[in-house]
């Protein structure tokens, strides 16, 4: 199957017959709700099948407005015949349409939603039909709430000359007037200082469905299960640990993961990063998504025993997958089912204030031990394929802002409170102006901010900031863990990070880290045993004096001149097994650019990856997939 590229099903321009037919087949506005769900179920759908994705790009999410949108609305122009649509048009009809989106009948917008879908060959037609029933409540709302102006409706369908596309408005969230104290790097710990070992777990993907010997490659968004057929005679089926291509993990290799860590321990406590059901976000109850989480949650506490764990919320424990409406969103379409039974799950290991602010938004904060202060965000409220955020994007939940308080309150206590944030879409993954406040508050508490750890892109990499004045000094990394899940094409993984311990006047840095993986190849021989090993140690594999901020930009440049070692990057990169296709020098570049952009749609912090200083011609990659 296509590695991240294309799927050999990617549909074509309708005929001029079937355009007819369907322009004629409902009211305008229901055209217009129906292409709005259409566009949205796109985006839900686009992490299993990476429609426009080329191959060999580098798998992130999009930089500045969703990018897949800008690869699908040309299609939507050959199927509706809008291209000769005039912008002067153009406005006249979206102000009519407008007007009339007072009450949109739910079952006829999902009905047009599921012929575009079907026209568009977004997925298959059961899966058009089962996504559509499953978001056209929630889409309905959120379009009723917040509906595109005609100019924005236009410059999204005919170009910039016609208008603006830019829902997502600029915003600011307020720093204290406390200034902020000079840079003062942390000193390394003393020899034989206790050193933390913090294990770290994301995007388990736990698939309920998961069948050893069905179809890896079935026409499914997610394979490797009951549904998905035989393969053909030709090629193998699942195996039974799982598999390289589009599928998730059967729940005895989350057991095998979690009972074999013993080489691995012991550890001081636990990050958990969530994504834990699987990717079949076409057909997922609020049911499958709570069985999921205190099955999984059950699986770690037996094997984890007594150690501490810390999770964070994932664009997948809800359904619809990324719907996380913000407080303000009351009633049956609030997120309250999903947080309340977060907090009774995770009741053992949270504090009562944790447990507080995660019922209303998901977030928390806590102290581990003293002298250091756990934050766990909840990144959804980045998230742009959160299409509740289309009603008000500025600081959802007041999130930010309570981060704010948080960091100034561990400030004031001077050398004597250390940060840790942990999250699950890394910034540099979130709507820009979330994302640019966020680098902001990153810039101001540097001193007091240790260490920032995200997961999501399934990949194992990071994110480096920079002073905002010149965005050349490093001054924080965000580590991106890779997944336990093999989706797409992975060995299933983990990872360990060793930490200054906990002692009085410790710096809580990262000091190395540490991947562990089950590899398929051996595992999926007949009877073999799975052997959970250590694929490679960060500063003796990358040849690093430390883990700082600098040593990583440092390591970016490397990388640039050293094409040996930046295949070693990789290799690791993708848990052991890179794709088939070669990374050539746009991929290269890409990948490299990633590393350096904790800010979203930044690319200037990549002019110096090209010696001419250009911009490197890997932006053309820019839009790059995002499978999780």
């Amino acid at each position: 199957m296509p590695r991240y590229g294309a799927s050999p099903r990617q549909s074509c321009p309708r005929s001029g017959q079937e355009q007819g037919q369907d322009r004629t087949s409902g009211a305008p506005r229901l055209l217009r709700m129906g292409l709005v769900l259409a566009l949205a179920l796109a985006l839900a759908l686009s992490d299993s099948r990476v429609l426009w994705a080329p191959a060999e790009a580098h798998p992130l999410s999009p930089q500045g407005h969703p990018a897949r949108l800008h690869r699908i609305v040309p299609r939507l122009r050959d199927v509706f015949g809008w291209g000769n649509l005039t912008c002067p048009v153009c406005k006249g009809l979206f102000t009519a349409i407008n007007l009339g989106l007072k009450e949109p009948n739910v079952a006829r917008v999902g009905s047009v939603a599921i012929k575009l879908c079907n026209l568009l060959k977004i997925a298959p037609p059961a899966v058009c039909q089962s996504i559509v029933q499953l978001f056209e409540d929630d889409m309905v709302e959120v379009w009723r709430r917040s509906v595109l102006s005609p100019s924005e409706a236009c410059g999204l369908l005919l170009g910039s000359t016609c208008g603006h596309w830019d829902i997502f408005s600029s915003w600011n969230i307020s720093l204290p007037t406390v200034p902020k104290p000079p840079p003062k790097p942390p000193s390394p710990p003393s020899p034989g200082a206790p050193v933390s070992r913090v294990l770290f777990l994301t995007d388990l993907h736990w698939d309920h469905d998961y069948l050893e010997g069905m179809d890896p490659d079935c026409a499914d968004p997610l394979c490797c299960r009951r549904g998905s057929g035989l393969p053909p005679v030709s090629r193998p089926g699942a195996g039974y640990w799982g598999e390289y291509s589009k599928c998730d993990l059967p729940l005895r290799t989350l057991e095998s993961l979690l009972s074999g860590l013993g080489p691995a321990g012991p550890f001081d406590m636990v990050y958990w990063t969530g994504d834990i059901p699987a990717h079949d976000v076409w057909h997922q109850t609020r049911q499958d998504q709570l069985r999921a989480l205190t099955t999984v949650t059950a699986l770690v506490r037996k094997f984890l025993g007594p150690v501490p764990v810390y999770p964070a919320v994932g664009n997948h424990e809800s359904t619809p997958v990324n719907s996380f409406p913000p407080p303000f969103i009351e009633g049956n379409h609030s997120s309250r089912w999903l947080y309340e039974a977060m907090a009774k799950a995770w009741e053992p290991w949270l504090p009562a204030e944790a447990l507080r602010t995660l019922r209303i938004g998901g977030f928390y904060a806590l102290s581990p031990y003293p002298g250091l202060r756990l934050i766990s965000l909840n990144m959804n409220f980045c998230s742009r394929e959160n299409f509740w955020l289309l009603i008000n994007s500025t600081d959802p939940a007041g999130q930010l802002q309570w981060l704010v308080g948080e960091l100034q309150a561990a400030e004031d206590r001077g050398d004597k409170v250390r940060v840790h944030i942990i999250g699950h879409i890394p910034p540099g993954h979130c709507l820009k102006s979330w994302s640019w406040n966020y680098y902001r508050i990153v810039a101001r508490y540097e001193n007091t901010l240790a260490a920032q750890f995200f997961g999501h892109t399934h990949v194992d990499e990071f994110e480096v900031f920079y002073d905002e004045e010149t965005l050349s000094r490093p001054l924080a990394v965000a580590f991106l863990a890779p997944s336990a899940t093999t989706y797409i094409g992975l060995n299933p993984g983990y990872r360990v990070y060793q930490i200054d311990g906990n002692y009085s006047g410790s710096s809580h840095v990262v000091l190395d880290h540490e991947t562990y993986i089950l590899n398929l190849t051996q595992a999926n021989i007949p009877g073999a045993i799975p052997h959970w090993q250590l694929l490679y140690r960060a500063r003796e594999t990358y040849g690093l004096p430390n883990t700082l901020p600098t040593t990583w930009h440092n390591l970016v440049y490397r990388m640039r001149g050293d094409m040996q070692l930046f295949q070693t990057f990789w290799f690791l990169y993708h848990k052991g097994h890179p794709p088939s296709e070669p990374c050539g020098t746009p991929c290269r570049l890409a990948t490299l650019c990633a590393q350096l952009s904790a800010r979203a749609d930044s690319p200037a912090l990549c002019r110096h990856l090209m010696p001419d200083g250009s911009l490197p011609e890997a932006q053309s990659l820019w839009p790059r997939p995002l499978f999780c």
